[in-house]
């Protein structure tokens, strides 16, 4: 796939405010790239845009919910309108709940699914027209080795990616069919050092947590940056999610059973407490817009570096 170098590339990132989102946008603009970023939160959009800006980076910052399909579209349209095009959509947007299946509401159930699914949905419907109107382009879409594997607790969050998956899939085979030069990637991380952990709905009783071991958000930027370069179908990021991806294919009764072992099932939460009544962003934005959460995480992945180089 001919897709741009970065630098003469304009950037849409949705879920830009903080964590994996904040951290690649950041590094598009560092590496020459025009970017427009969007979340739900205004100040947390305000402080990344005025940090790209002072490192002498473009950046436009347009709020926006990726449930509501107009406000969507209008990001798209807001990049067309500033920097004259678009050439990569870069959809991060999630939000997480940790609670067992008959714990979640049918409320809750679907805010996951119009969030994490539908929202992608939205993305790669409003990016389309502008990216075949620039003769070609990248869709990249950040969703979860959960996409492959589910976890518990998770049931709602692995239904979206699981979701995701089955999507990207079906496009990317009727963009081939007709020749579009249009890639569509998505990139499967495993767990991740994000904000998500402290501003996710739980009902555990306790601060959760992604099955160890954690990285750090770069690593997953990292690989954002490169899909939008070269392109490519499915990235793992972690050697981790690789690991479990494998695992799945080749015993997903195996990996049932350690999941739902004290040690699987520990592995989802910390030995912090939190309420079910703490704030979380499930409905609302939640101010705080840092690229990490504090876990001790791997900031290298020797198999992503193999992937990056592979796919070239």
């Amino acid at each position: 796939m001919d897709l741009k170098p970065l630098q003469d590339q304009v950037v849409v990132l949705m879920g830009a405010s903080s964590g994996i989102g904040r951290e690649a946008a950041k590094r598009f603009a560092a590496r020459g790239a025009s970017v427009v970023v969007s979340a739900r939160g205004e100040e947390d959009l305000d402080s990344l845009a005025a940090e790209i800006r002072s490192a002498g980076g473009q950046v436009v910052a347009v709020a926006a919910d990726t449930t509501d399909a107009a406000a969507v579209d209008a990001v798209a349209l807001a990049a067309v309108t500033n920097f004259g095009r678009l050439d990569t959509w870069v959809h991060l947007a999630a939000v997480g709940l940790w609670a067992t299946f008959e714990q979640t509401t049918l409320e809750e159930f679907r805010r996951v699914i119009d969030v994490d699914l539908m929202g992608q949905v939205y993305g790669a419907r409003a990016a389309l027209p502008h990216l075949r109107r620039e003769g070609r382009g990248a869709l990249v879409h950040v969703s979860s080795i959960e996409a492959k594997r589910a976890f518990p607790l998770h049931s709602a969050y692995a239904a979206a990616k699981h979701g995701v998956d089955g999507f990207l899939e079906a496009l990317r085979v009727e963009l081939r069919h007709e020749g579009a030069p249009i890639a569509v990637t998505q990139i499967m991380p495993g767990t991740i050092d994000t904000p998500i952990f402290d501003k996710a709905r739980t009902k555990i009783g306790r601060k959760p947590m992604g099955a160890p071991p954690i990285y750090a958000p770069e690593t997953v930027a990292e690989m954002v940056l490169h899909a939008a370069e070269h392109g490519g179908r499915d990235y793992c990021v972690g050697g981790a999610a690789r690991l479990f991806a494998l695992q799945q294919r080749m015993s997903p009764r195996l990996l049932d059973a350690f999941l739902a072992s004290r040690l699987g099932w520990r592995g989802m939460m910390t030995s912090e407490p939190k309420s079910e009544d703490a704030p979380d962003n499930m409905f609302e934005p939640l101010p705080g817009h840092g690229t990490r959460d504090g876990f001790r995480a791997l900031r290298h992945s020797a198999s992503d570096w193999v992937a990056r180089r592979m796919s070239r």
